[in-house]
């Protein structure tokens, strides 16, 4: 019988910086501080090593493909282009067409699929549309993210409510643990 061991770490992905389990697939114990390339629930992420985390059959946020290499800061240095030209152009367009809309950031997954633009408040259609278009300048698909949203509801149904986490085993990993719903209470 072949035994094959598994390292679970805590890894901080995305720009909001959700903490989550994540299992090794080469079963390297990796360093706090390094960073890592993630298969995540939304695409491939670069993540950084928090901690190692105990290996016991909890479920994971998803896996650690691999330590950064140099051919990995590279690409990730391209994408932060993308990201930046991806900001100003739809800060532009916001501007261009009178929209009140905070726009807080924008992230471009690892994988170049994925931008997800961040606004402060409600997202109107015409925004939606805004945000399509640039999707298509980027060639990648575009989700949104009413932060304003995320911060009072938390990751996940019944987030910081007794009817459950929401955000996976519990709101200890939940990247907005000391700003989603932990103290509210249904009533």
């Amino acid at each position: 019988m072949i035994s094959t061991i598994q390292r679970t770490h805590l890894v901080r992905v995305g720009a909001v910086g959700q903490i989550g389990r994540f299992v090794s697939v080469d079963a390297v114990a990796y360093r706090r501080g390094m960073r890592v390339v993630c298969r995540t629930a939304r695409g491939l992420e670069v993540g950084e090593i928090l901690s190692p985390a105990n290996d016991r059959g909890q479920d994971t946020d998803g896996s650690i493909l691999r330590g950064m290499t140099q051919q990995d800061e590279m690409l990730l240095e391209r994408l932060e282009k993308n990201k930046q030209e991806a900001m100003s152009a739809c800060t532009a367009q916001l501007a261009q067409r009178n929209l009140d809309a905070t726009l807080i950031d924008v992230e471009q997954l690892f994988d170049g699929q994925s931008l997800f633009f961040y606004f402060l408040g409600e997202v109107s259609p015409e925004i939606e549309r805004l945000t399509e278009g640039l999707a298509e300048t980027y060639d990648a698909k575009v989700r949104i993210r009413e932060f304003a949203k995320l911060l009072d509801e938390g990751c996940g149904p019944g987030c910081g409510t007794d009817e459950g986490p929401g955000c996976g085993s519990s709101c200890s990993t939940c990247s907005l643990v000391g700003g989603c719903g932990v103290k509210k209470t249904k009533g």
